[in-house]
């Protein structure tokens, strides 16, 4: 009864939501107006703001545009106009709990519900792209979900989805904490050699993967400010992984939080390094010199400080978080290339925009911190010249927050409106 009861709610919310969607997208152009708007690649807000919209892309953007006949004008108030938010690591399959045990305890189907609901939240929160770096043991459930947002049956941010993750037996996401008779099964999918890499690759893409995500290390440990994390693949298995996705045009993105891996993956040309706690002066150089993007995930960090098991768990990743800022400055410093990506999944959906506030709290100005996410994050996820400006031609994928972003990037956190792709999906 509570299964039928539960499965009833879910149909009348998707309901409710294609209804919400379909009053809101309107054939007739549309102005939205406020009192300010983000011009991210200058760097300032012009005043006022209006965009026009027609259909799913942006016509004009500036102080003023065009009211052709029938046009729709949607007053937003004291609002700042902006390009929808990015977030360069998400995991939708996730959710706040014992992440070894949700992925065994609850099914595929199961799991794949709660990421439909996950992307919404998302969505409501200004969120109008993310990479799902990994289903965690849910295959390609994440290229299902991406199809749906992508024909309007669910809403939802735009994805890039990778599928399972890739690791070594015993590696990071292995199940080496249960009784082995049990057999639990992996949340990543097995390669232990160059050879089963170009085969799970070929696998993923054949499964819809629009890149390939790779552990690289793990597990980490800090002793006297010394930094330790046992890396997985060589610099010679990750080349062969990055020629093999480049074949047919894919990219290879790793988890990578420490040396020697991150330098592997660096020389291998991976498209990025996510968590990049600790990196050595070559991986840094070679990052600039390749433009291959650091993705710093503050967030999960912070997260599993505040919600530790024990206080003494709660001290071990306050220190790590604060190892992790120290170098993140130093990475800053020398001019390693930034996106923005939060790991939420673990701590609740729809919160993430704290990765931007974080991010300013530990070394970058609000414009630096917003154009890691809106310019290198389209880039990085393969829109770029499409998503992350308020330009002509460009996606409408548009958002308003109360006050100025650039003065205070926390009013992120409080998104009063969001349209992706001319629909309007919340206004106030």
């Amino acid at each position: 009864m509570k299964r039928e009861m539960a499965a009833a709610v879910l149909l009348m919310w998707f309901a409710t939501c294609t209804l919400v969607a379909q009053s809101e997208s309107a054939p007739h152009p549309i102005v939205l107006r406020s009192a300010g708007l983000l011009d991210i690649e200058a760097g300032r807000i012009v005043r006022p703001g209006e965009i026009l919209v027609r259909g799913e892309r942006i016509a004009e953007a500036g102080a003023s545009v065009s009211h052709p006949p029938g046009v729709e004008v949607i007053d937003l108030g004291d609002t700042t106009l902006m390009p929808g938010l990015i977030d360069a690591h998400v995991h939708l399959f996730l959710h706040p709990g014992a992440e070894d045990l949700q992925t065994v305890e609850e099914s595929v189907a199961q799991r794949t519900i709660t990421a439909t609901l996950a992307a919404r939240e998302d969505l409501m929160a200004g969120f109008t792209a993310e990479r799902d770096m990994g289903t965690e043991g849910a295959g390609s459930a994440d290229s299902a979900l991406r199809t749906a947002i992508d024909q309007g049956l669910v809403p939802g941010p735009r994805l890039r989805t990778s599928g399972n993750a890739i690791d070594i037996l015993g590696g990071h996401e292995d199940a080496i904490h249960y009784n082995p008779a049990q057999h639990v099964l992996s949340n990543a999918t097995y390669a232990n050699n160059g050879d089963q890499l170009v085969e799970v690759i070929r696998q993923q893409l054949k499964e819809g993967a629009d890149f390939i995500k790779i552990y690289e290390t793990g597990p980490d440990s800090l002793q006297d400010e010394k930094w330790s994390t046992p890396y997985q693949y060589s610099e010679a298995q990750l080349r062969v992984a990055v020629e093999e996705t480049a074949r047919v045009g894919k990219r290879v993105a790793v988890h990578a939080t420490g040396e020697p891996g991150a330098l592997y993956a660096a020389q291998a040309g991976v498209e990025s390094v996510d968590h990049a706690d600790y990196l050595n002066d070559e991986t840094m150089r070679l990052m600039r010199e390749k433009q291959i993007y650091a993705v710093p995930t503050f967030t999960i960090s912070e997260y599993f400080a505040d919600h530790g098991a024990s206080p003494a768990a709660s001290k071990r990743e306050r220190q790590m978080l604060d190892f992790h800022a120290q170098a993140f400055r130093k990475q800053l410093g020398v001019g390693v290339p930034m996106a923005v990506g939060s790991d939420v999944g673990p701590f609740p959906h729809g919160t993430q925009a704290r990765e931007l506030v974080l991010m300013v709290k530990y070394g970058m100005t609000p414009l630096a911190a917003l154009q890691a996410d809106l310019i290198n994050g389209a880039k990085l996820l393969g829109w770029g010249g499409q998503l992350g400006a308020l330009k002509p031609g460009y996606f409408a994928d548009v958002i308003a927050v109360s006050g100025d972003p650039l003065e205070d990037i926390a009013v992120l956190q409080k998104v009063r409106f969001v349209m992706k792709g001319g629909v309007v999906y919340r206004k106030y």
